[in-house]
């Protein structure tokens, strides 16, 4: 394993935790954000079991000090960065009406700011070691709707930065993509549909189960499918892959 330095938000759970545990096969060190510490030291612990050394930093990147204080760290401890996995960001699934300002703010200043912060403060170091970055975007920036407005609308701004990044890129040597995963079997889905079954007078088992049906899939994927996707964009495989926006869904998607 050559010296290579990974940046890894919304590392404590579902997604970016499996991206990380991924990640430290082919990483020398890597920096693990999130806000929940006691999940991200089991990351860390998962991280260090699998090969890399981990460097945990719990921190709310809606806070708009907290990115070039992550890539401070990140830069004093390991001296570069190669890759930045912005993954970090939960939006209400909350309906068009229903949805409140805070809800907007916090949705766009955790997942769409925090990721722009992030990827401008680490620039620097990622230009100079040609690195990569990729932004987690979602399914539903291609089918936003009213029953989940917030998700759909964050979720396509996120695509349009990663192109922007992308643009800047190509002159820096920074190779810049998206990804939309469709429906993932994470600790989020578990709660949400906890909490949306009773509503629809179904049981949770039977709001699992359905679900797939109605989305026209034949199961929900899981978070380490998506890790294999990233891992794949920030490995030298993928290098003249920049720009792209790649959906990871089971088929849900039906249009090209």
């Amino acid at each position: 394993m050559s010296k290579s330095v990974g940046i890894v938000t919304g590392a404590s759970q579902g997604i970016g935790r499996a991206t990380a545990i991924r990640l430290a096969r082919d990483f020398s060190e890597l920096v693990l954000v999130a806000r929940n510490r006691a999940n991200l030291d089991e990351t860390a612990e998962a991280v260090k079991a699998a090969g890399a050394k981990p460097l945990v930093v719990d921190a709310d990147l809606a806070a708009p000090a907290v990115a070039q204080a992550i890539v401070d760290q990140a830069l004093a401890t390991f001296g570069r960065v190669d890759a930045l996995l912005n993954i970090a960001g939960a939006v209400p699934q909350t309906d068009l009406f229903e949805m409140t300002d805070a809800q907007w703010e916090g949705g766009l200043a955790l997942k769409l700011h925090g990721a722009r912060r992030l990827t401008i403060a680490a620039w620097p170091a990622l230009k100079a070691a040609q690195g990569s970055v990729v932004l987690m975007s979602g399914n539903s920036a291609l089918f936003p709707k009213a029953a989940y407005a917030g998700v759909g609308t964050i979720n396509a701004a996120i695509v349009a930065l990663a192109k922007a990044f992308s643009d800047r890129g190509i002159a820096d040597g920074v190779q810049v993509n998206s990804v939309l995963p469709g429906p993932v079997m994470t600790e989020r889905r578990r709660s949400y549909l906890q909490h949306w079954a009773p509503l629809h007078d179904m049981t949770v088992e039977l709001a699992t189960a359905d679900f797939p049906k109605e989305a026209g899939i034949a199961r929900y994927g899981e978070p380490e499918e998506i890790a294999e996707l990233m891992a794949f964009l920030v490995s030298p495989g993928a290098r003249w892959m920049t720009g792209a926006t790649l959906r990871l869904d089971g088929g849900e998607v039906k249009s090209t």
